[in-house]
């Protein structure tokens, strides 16, 4: 897969190579608690408009945007690979457990060829939980990084309050250059949703990305944006 030219169209432009961004988002009943759901819910909506001009900026790209929610199984949110100037978010609502599993079988699913593309650009896969998985983790992790696009994809996680399990999270994330990020309030959560929507986003899908790549073969990811100052933790 690493020897794969780009396409170009007739007179020698580059054609646009499609980029999977996938959120992966829990909906256990404890993201009910302090307003946890409804922070999600908001900053993702308000991160969509900066998706797109991302994707203006980078004609090279094809931006295609789902997602997947897990409680008690999991199932598509957003089921159709939807282009970012289409895409509109679907509110979460909070029940049930943390099949976080099943949710990662659900991605590895997509990212198979078919239907993944040879030609696409590495996915974009982003794991936001509060707490521990109630499933067969492990199964579910070990299904989506025994694909080729899997092992390539850009992973982030997103720890929502103290109670996350960021051994569980590292691990999705599978890179020690990289960390979980840590929001304990909604304004530590907004700015992390924008900056995996805007910073990951570009870097993943640049031109030169393909030659941008960390020791672990992956591509390199700017540094997170600090937590913001004077807000108290609330979860």
């Amino acid at each position: 897969m690493t020897n794969i030219r780009p396409e170009r169209r007739p007179g020698g432009a580059l054609a646009s190579r499609p980029l999977h961004f996938i959120w992966i988002a829990d909906c256990s009943g404890s993201m009910g608690v302090s307003g946890k759901i409804e922070s999600l819910n908001t900053a993702i909506r308000e991160a969509i408009p900066h998706m797109r001009d991302v994707a203006r900026e980078n004609p090279n790209a094809r931006v295609l945007v789902r997602a997947v929610k897990f409680s008690a199984g999991a199932e598509w949110l957003i089921a159709q690979p939807t282009p970012v100037e289409q895409f509109e978010w679907v509110d979460l609502q909070a029940s049930g457990e943390t099949d976080m599993g099943r949710a990662l079988k659900l991605v590895a699913e997509q990212l198979k060829i078919p239907p993944m593309e040879l030609r696409a650009l590495p996915p974009v896969l982003v794991l936001v939980s509060d707490g521990q998985p109630t499933d067969d983790f492990a199964t579910g992790l070990k299904t989506l990084l025994d694909l080729p696009w899997g092992k390539r994809a850009v992973r982030i996680a997103i720890a929502i309050g103290e109670d996350a399990d960021h051994d569980v999270l590292q691990r999705f994330i599978n890179n020690p250059e990289l960390k979980p990020l840590q929001a304990n309030n909604s304004e530590a959560l907004t700015r992390y949703i924008k900056w995996v929507s805007t910073e990951v986003l570009k870097a993943a899908s640049a031109p030169q990305s393909q030659g941008r790549v960390s020791s672990t073969g992956n591509v390199v990811i700017p540094q997170p944006p600090p937590d913001p100052a004077g807000a108290p933790d609330v979860w």
